[in-house]
């Protein structure tokens, strides 16, 4: 039996009391030593410890090598990131499993859903969903599932697409995705109508339906325009991506969500316009939600200016303005978004992160290790959320929607994932230590106000920082869902 002793566990609100945690792969007990206690109360390390009476709680561990101090960190469940591109098989030369789920694992995320079209092959049917299984047998330090997709490539006859569907939700993808506008020849967008079409299938399999929504015909007329006229700056990019074209596509998915009841899941929202729609949507009864990403939290336009990070901060869409910016943090608060993904996307930057012309720039930001403490740091710390809030948006929210049943939660007979949190130290970010592939990131820089010590996954320690250490590659599990 495996215990950390000395833990802080959120309750409720802004709530933690003082618990030991006994655990084998799946959490056996929980013993509380306090009562609740506000963290508002709790403004330093040595005030925590005088507060929950530490002398009491002494226990010695020269005889206990599996008991684990956790020395007033909050434990919080493992992070669940449910929209990432580790990119394996196919595109490794920008990520793969091994790096991207050594940085999960240290940014205290313990499993992870992987997108469809950042593959070769993308997963659109059995045959590919089995390929990318096979190749990811023992190459994930975390544990992973995959969502399907759906390209306009396959569209030739809606009896495949049927079959597809189908081969995939009986193999155990999460959800199914799909583009009303793709930059990539394997897994291309799809029109308003053969959306519907989809939805209607992908309804019967009781899943999600994932879009990436900006309006393709707008962009596409704005893009063209700027490519005539030689403008080929950030500003032209944003300004053909604009708040309208991703208004105009959630309109248009709104609609389609209410006449086939399919759940529509709108991915990477960044805007005021588009959230303010889903929310009225949402509160009409139709089945429509939403996520955001950290870069739409913290960036503007005006970031743009920047330029060590400009090339870094480039994404589809594009991060918008601060009415945009505050609206979605309103949102996270009043529980309008259903949790913050990273849409993790490395590249190298040397090659695909150079070029003076914008349209040229690859779109992708990686930083699945950097959701926990940024969300704890920008969000919780700086009461825009409360602690309760912060971790059902990186943990609770997703194991829900997901079903992902022994996850996201504390609680007896859980899978034992956790990460162990330190809320009284600080850290600037330092892109040359990242451990996915790709070094950058436009959070370089910053100074997060917390820190993830250790990650457990089902009851093994995957991450130490105090000694830099990883559990093995390979340890992670598909979870079939």
């Amino acid at each position: 039996m495996n215990s950390i002793f000395n833990i802080l566990i959120n309750t409720k609100g802004n709530n933690v009391r003082l618990a030991d945690i006994y655990f084998n792969e799946k959490i056996e007990s929980i013993i509380f030593k306090s009562d609740e206690i506000d963290w508002d109360g709790i403004d330093s390390y040595s005030k925590s410890k005088k507060l929950f009476n530490v002398e009491d709680n002494k226990i010695s561990t020269d005889s206990k090598p599996d008991f684990i101090n956790g020395d007033f960190n909050l434990l919080i469940p493992g992070a669940i990131d449910p929209h990432v591109h580790f990119n394996t098989p196919g595109f490794e030369f920008r990520d793969d499993f091994e790096h991207a789920s050594r940085a999960a694992a240290f940014g205290g995320v313990t499993t992870i859903i992987d997108m469809p079209c950042t593959s070769i092959p993308p997963v659109t049917n059995l045959e590919n969903f089995n390929v990318k299984l096979n190749e990811l047998h023992s190459r994930s330090l975390i544990d992973f599932a995959f969502w399907g997709g759906i390209s306009g490539t396959d569209f030739n006859d809606l009896s495949k697409v049927k079959k597809q569907i189908n081969d995939l939700s009986e193999a155990g993808i999460a959800g199914f995705k799909v583009y009303v506008i793709s930059g990539m020849k394997d897994f291309t967008d799809l029109t308003y109508e053969q959306i519907e079409e989809t939805a209607y299938l992908v309804k019967q399999t009781n899943k999600p339906l994932a879009v990436h929504a900006e309006d393709k015909s707008t962009i596409l007329a704005r893009r063209e325009y700027c490519k005539k006229k030689n403008m080929n700056s950030w500003a032209d990019y944003c300004s053909a991506r604009n708040a309208e074209s991703e208004r105009i596509a959630v309109s248009r998915l709104i609609k389609i969500a209410e006449r086939t009841e399919c759940r529509i899941h709108i991915v990477h929202l960044s805007s005021k316009l588009s959230l303010d729609l889903i929310s009225e949507a949402s509160e009409r009864g139709i089945n429509i939600t939403s996520e955001t990403c950290p870069h739409y939290l913290q960036f503007t336009q005006n970031d743009f200016q920047n330029i060590e990070i400009r090339n870094f901060l480039k994404t589809a869409p594009p991060v918008k303005h601060i009415e945009d910016q505050n609206a979605l943090w309103k949102g996270l608060k009043n529980n309008e978004l259903e949790f913050v993904t990273t849409d993790h996307a490395g590249c190298n930057p040397d090659k695909e992160k150079t070029s003076n012309n914008f349209w040229e720039v690859y779109g992708g930001i990686p930083s699945v290790e950097f959701r926990v403490p940024y969300l704890l740091s920008e969000g919780f710390l700086k009461k825009r959320l409360n602690m309760q809030q912060t971790i059902n948006l990186l943990s609770t929210n997703a194991a829900k929607f997901f079903k992902l049943e022994n996850k996201g939660e504390i609680i007896k007979g859980k899978d034992a994932d956790f990460a162990l949190v330190d809320l009284f130290k600080s850290e600037k970010i330092d892109s040359k230590n990242m451990h996915s592939k790709g070094k950058y990131s436009p959070f370089n820089g910053m100074v997060f106000n917390s820190i993830v010590q250790k990650t457990f996954l089902r009851g093994e320690i995957i991450m130490n920082r105090s000694d830099n250490s990883f559990g093995n590659i390979g340890y992670g599990k598909f979870i079939k869902l």
